[in-house]
């Protein structure tokens, strides 16, 4: 008896659509997705009709208020996350011969970016709750050579900044720069503070998946003028001097730098997105709240956790499955979610387990075990504002359904296997 027959029979369990059962939804949910509205069109329009669509006054004033709203003296902004992540490690001073500490559990731009400027990215292992990096491990992986810390602040939640600035002061040739890869968490605070105003350096992303956009887009975040000044020439090919502030033709290219700057264009619609931004964060916690809720009766599905002190901004929904107590693969759990209409994704392959890393530096496999080990359960589940009420209880339908139906205590269950 097949897998499929063994699951129709038993009363408990709906037929999988990976089965030729009918799908809890028949449009297709992404994992992420912008929120554009009548007023950032009208908004982005208007730029268009402007005398300025790049180097204008939008650029600075979108600068202005993502300052004021995240309580950084300083908004630097560039043409993307990346960008702004190399930005930040060159104003470091990051080079040749130099080290920083990132977490395996990113996206391979937070440990290119230190790439990028010559240096070597280590890696300290995470959290197995938060899937954040820990303290204690970037202290162990501290050398003569280290310059900066770049914690990442996975889906949304704030790494251990006073942990981590305390080991950032007591490394040897301390203190140690850290920079904040908070492409996920603009919006969240840690200990009443704000992001933007824990780190040295806070890098955003402005992507379309993220919580705010400016189509593409980024951000560095800082208190430090010296910072700041780098920043700025940085994205604008080395020139001391923004155009608005030239009398003449001249200008002087002191540095090498790049064209990383963020168009009037783009900074028009992160103009009309800000005001929203609060109450879409507290839309996210709603949709996490729910999740959290259902997912602590499904013994196989562990949210992740939440730190006390801690707003998450929620850009991410990840859980963990336990796959032992499934009798799937996680590539099939994840084939068959998608077939019945869940947009699921994987949040993140470990950076040091890429060909790059390996090929470069010699990185593999036992490293960082607990990310290795996160890594082989990861499922990232929908979020974004714009989510309804039904996208919410389609979400924990289908996490129930597909779970119920790989069961390992279910009659007639499908072997794992990787052929789907």
């Amino acid at each position: 008896m097949s897998g499929a027959e063994g699951r129709a029979r038993a009363p408990a369990v709906a037929r999988l659509a990976i089965d030729g059962g009918e799908p809890v939804r028949r449009e297709f949910l992404p994992y992420a997705h912008q929120s554009i509205d009548d007023h950032d069109i009208a908004a982005v329009t208007a730029a268009l009709r402007s005398d300025w669509l790049t180097t204008g006054p939008r650029v600075p004033a979108f600068e202005q208020d993502l300052a004021a709203f995240t309580g950084a003296r300083h908004a630097v902004a560039f043409s993307s996350g990346t960008a702004a992540l190399h930005g930040a490690t060159a104003a470091a001073g990051l080079g040749p011969g130099d080290e920083a500490i990132t977490t395996p559990m990113t996206f391979v731009a937070t440990a290119n970016a230190v790439v990028y400027v010559g240096a070597e990215p280590r890696f300290a292992d995470i959290d197995p709750g938060t899937l954040l990096i820990r303290p204690d491990a970037v202290a162990a992986a501290i050398t003569p050579r280290t310059k900066a810390l770049l914690p990442v602040d996975y889906a949304g939640q704030p790494a251990d900044y006073g942990a981590l600035r305390t080991v950032a002061d007591r490394a040897p040739g301390g203190p140690l720069t850290i920079i904040a890869d908070a492409s996920h968490s603009l919006g969240a605070t840690w200990g009443g503070r704000s992001v933007g105003t824990l780190a040295d350096m806070t890098v955003l992303s402005l992507h379309p998946a993220k919580i705010l956009t400016t189509g593409e887009g980024g951000a560095v975040l800082t208190d430090n003028d010296d910072y700041a000044e780098r920043l700025r020439r940085f994205r604008n090919h080395g020139i001391a001097t923004e155009l608005a502030a030239r009398r003449d033709w001249t200008y002087q290219m002191v540095d090498l730098g790049y064209n990383y700057r963020l168009t009037d264009i783009q900074s028009a619609l992160g103009l009309s997105q800000l005001p929203k931004l609060a109450s879409r964060i507290v839309r996210r916690q709603s949709i996490a709240d729910e999740y959290a809720r259902a997912f602590a009766a499904i013994p196989e599905v562990w949210s992740l956790v939440l730190r006390p002190g801690v707003s998450h901004a929620y850009h991410l929904y990840v859980v963990r499955v336990d796959m032992a107590r499934l009798i799937c693969d996680r590539a099939t759990f994840f084939g068959a979610m998608r077939r019945e209409g869940i947009g699921v994704n994987v949040h993140y392959i470990p950076v040091h387990l890429h060909p790059f890393y390996r090929q470069r530096f010699g990185l593999g496999p036992g490293l960082c075990p607990v990310a290795e080990a996160a890594y082989e359960q990861l499922i990232t589940l929908p979020m974004f504002a714009a989510m309804t009420p039904r996208d919410v209880r389609d979400v924990i339908e289908a996490v129930r359904k597909v779970v119920g139906a790989f069961r390992s205590d279910q009659p007639g269950g499908r072997p794992p296997r990787g052929d789907r």
